[in-house]
């Protein structure tokens, strides 16, 4: 039941991820259009490029984490001998636990929060900067999962003697 969790996060994260790239994709190219061809650029566009970029990369780095795909994971942890993968893996998922869950998920709770608080505003959309910022603990939030995830897998695989 959990792997099917686990299924159904992740397609939902990468379709999410997927849309905000296309309309990432389809507004810088109207930017460009707009700039060069009709010589008269919009003013929104940049500041929408700004934002879906934002949720690209924090939710981009959680789906890549939760398909094992993350560059500090794999790089480093591939140079270790194969005896002590699993106990670096358990730290390393430990340590991404940690910072996910404190720095990203509290701290960007308490960020989206002043912010609604101030009452910020975007310049050129004039949305609540509020909804812009909760990038950070919505992706905070998958990251802890998915790391509470890989660190019970490799606990699981190191008491079984298994390494990967």
């Amino acid at each position: 039941m959990l792997r099917q969790i686990k299924k159904t996060l992740d397609k939902i994260l990468e379709t999410v991820v997927i849309v905000c790239m296309a309309l990432l994709v389809l507004d810088v190219l109207w930017e460009v259009f707009t700039r060069q061809v009709l010589d008269n650029p919009s003013k929104r566009t940049e500041e929408l490029a700004t934002f879906l970029l934002m949720w690209v990369a924090l939710l981009g780095a959680a789906v890549a984490l939760g398909l094992g795909g993350h560059l500090g994971i794999d790089y480093f942890v591939g140079k270790i001998s194969k005896g002590k993968r699993t106990f670096i893996e358990i730290i390393v998922f430990l340590l991404i636990f940690l910072f996910a869950g404190y720095v990203m998920f509290y701290g960007g709770i308490d960020l989206v929060t002043s912010t609604f608080m101030l009452g910020q505003v975007s310049p050129a959309w004039q949305i609540k900067m509020g909804y812009v910022y909760l990038a950070v603990p919505v992706s905070g939030f998958f990251m802890v999962i998915y790391s509470f995830l890989g660190m019970c897998e490799r606990i699981k695989s190191f008491y079984n003697g298994e390494s990967s």
